[in-house]
């Protein structure tokens, strides 16, 4: 069966490098994000690189009220094909900018997480109807406990990997695949801000581990894996040790 893969904040880094993984697999391709110009330029380099469609599409997370007709033209464009979505938008706003403006917080809520919620929750039927495809959700070991530098983007990586376990229990009837990947820090414009982090990976790094895990199947992921055993010990550090570390 043909498979299109509808990348969801196609223009992020991550994201275009898995949507050169999956074109490289023949996969067709709906790239949704807001920059159209640059959405265009991909398209087209993808299309004449792989040989495989590819079609920009306009997407913004915080417009709830547009993901039902946005999903609508989703299925369209991807015709008989099984549709597969991989989930790479959100924003990490400094914590001390989130808790000096609520609107800053807010705007961290939508767009990681209840932008998500809503956009998921339209496709569902989607997914379910044609018995079968793959969900791959961006989520971050920043959501496996909150750590004082970043616990508000922490709590909404949290909030998404909760709701895509009860997504995945909803549509696992129907033969749909859900993975949330537990993302360490990835060199992207993200994180150029910071000091260079422990165990960082490179997108194309990244985006080629995550097609070789979500062909494996569902659940949840370390990507790279040895945030694995790193974020074991921290989630086991007892609280009062926890929060004299400035981490």
């Amino acid at each position: 069966m043909n498979e299109t893969w509808l990348i969801l904040g196609a223009s992020s880094a991550v994201a275009r490098a898995f949507a050169r993984e999956a074109a490289a697999h023949g996969a067709a391709l709906l790239l949704a994000g807001r920059d159209m110009e640059d959405l265009e330029h991909q398209a087209a380099d993808l299309a004449i690189r792989h040989g495989v469609s590819a079609l920009p599409m306009r997407f913004e997370a915080r417009e709830l009220a547009s993901h039902a007709g946005f999903v609508a033209e989703c299925r369209q464009r991807a015709g008989s094909g099984l549709l597969n979505v991989f989930l790479a938008f959100g924003v990490m706003p400094d914590q001390a900018e989130a808790d000096a403006d609520p609107a800053v917080a807010a705007g961290m809520v939508e767009a990681n997480f209840t932008g998500a919620a809503s956009v998921l929750g339209v496709l569902g039927p989607v997914l379910e109807a044609q018995q079968g495809g793959t969900v791959v959700a961006l989520g971050s070991v920043a959501g496996d406990r909150g750590r004082k530098r970043n616990f508000l983007y922490g709590a909404t990586k949290a909030a998404l990997l909760v709701y895509l376990q009860g997504y995945a229990a909803r549509l696992s009837g129907a033969g749909v695949r859900v993975l949330c990947i537990k993302a360490g820090p990835v060199d992207t414009g993200m994180t150029w801000a910071l000091p260079r982090l422990p165990f960082m990976a490179s997108p194309r790094e990244f985006a080629a581990a995550a097609w070789r895990r979500a062909g494996r199947g569902g659940g949840s992921a370390y990507l790279p894996v040895i945030w694995w055993p790193v974020m074991t010990i921290i989630r086991l550090l007892p609280t009062p040790i926890f929060n004299r570390l400035n981490i």
